[in-house]
């Protein structure tokens, strides 16, 4: 990382130093907690202080968390959380950007944006919490429901196909790839830890239980399932393995790494942002324009 504060760190950071006074209003036992918790513990692990890291949220339950995150944030439109942390990224290539979403609002309403975040390789953080439905709005299918599930917008059950984003992701050429799951906190902490210290666009999908609206991919149906990739001999720089992986489903479910392998950051290919834009000086002085809207 190219920039630091200049403030002086007095005493380490802790999980304290990026609370807030709004306590968290999601559901009891709900996945959110866990992730909220392994975020705030991969920034005390990296180093960062508050005012050094910006976050980016999109709309849903996961959103609801920029009012529980004591950092630079931005509550974006629904489906439109990577646009604006890829702008606040190009104007400050040196602040560390992490996106925060569900699986609603990036591989739903978001889906064209995801896509084109990967293919540039933009030097961003995404974190996906993904409970295979929609909460926020009280339990409606999602991209990534399975085929055939029955919700309260398919009550006869959900005729398309079950969306793989570990598959599209690595079609779409994000140059890293991981898959967390809330029950397991500190092996979470470290995916985002890791996601953040790599160079390009990195993403993380979590499976994230919905205790309330998803009463099938409970945390005991996931602990049956579940298994670590970096226990059972995967090699993260082999794409075709990663593939492979990223296909399983049902019976096994991999979490951790499928895919890593660094390539060109789309703000470095720009010359002319060798200097972040927040910290160069205007080329034409607009006071006397600005003061015409004061």
């Amino acid at each position: 990382m190219r920039w630091r504060s200049s403030v002086a760190k007095t005493a380490p950071r802790t999980k304290a130093d990026f609370e807030t006074d709004i306590f968290p209003t999601w559901c009891p036992g709900c996945g959110d907690w866990s992730i909220w918790g392994a975020i705030k513990g991969a920034l005390v692990e990296l180093g960062y202080a508050p005012h050094e890291v910006c976050v980016v949220y999109g709309i849903g339950c996961s959103g609801n968390m920029c009012s529980f995150v004591n950092a630079y944030g931005f509550h974006a439109l629904h489906g439109r959380a990577l646009p604006a942390a890829i702008g606040i990224k190009l104007a400050n290539h040196d602040l560390p950007v992490l996106v925060v979403n569900g699986d609603g609002d990036n591989y739903g309403e978001g889906l064209n944006h995801w896509i084109h975040a990967m293919r540039g390789n933009h030097n961003v953080t995404h974190l996906v919490h993904d409970n295979l439905i929609y909460g926020l709005t009280t339990g409606q299918t999602s991209p990534t429901s399975e085929q055939g599930m029955k919700t309260k917008s398919t009550p006869e059950g959900v005729i398309e196909r079950q969306l793989n984003p570990m598959a599209l992701a690595l079609e779409s050429g994000a140059s890293f790839i991981a898959r967390g799951f809330a029950g397991e906190h500190h092996h979470l902490k470290d995916l985002i830890a890791q996601a953040m210290r790599h160079k390009g666009y990195s993403f993380v999908d979590i499976f994230q239980p919905c205790v309330t609206f998803n009463h099938v991919q409970t945390y005991d149906w996931y602990r049956e399932r579940i298994y670590r990739l970096d226990e059972d001999g995967h090699d993260p720089s082999d794409e075709r393995a990663a593939h492979e992986r990223a296909h399983q489903w049902g019976e096994k479910l991999p979490i951790g790494v499928f895919y890593d392998k660094p390539r060109e950051v789309y703000d470095q290919e720009i010359d002319h942002l060798d200097t972040p834009l927040a910290r160069t000086k205007p080329l034409t002085n607009i006071s006397k324009l600005q003061a015409e809207f004061r």
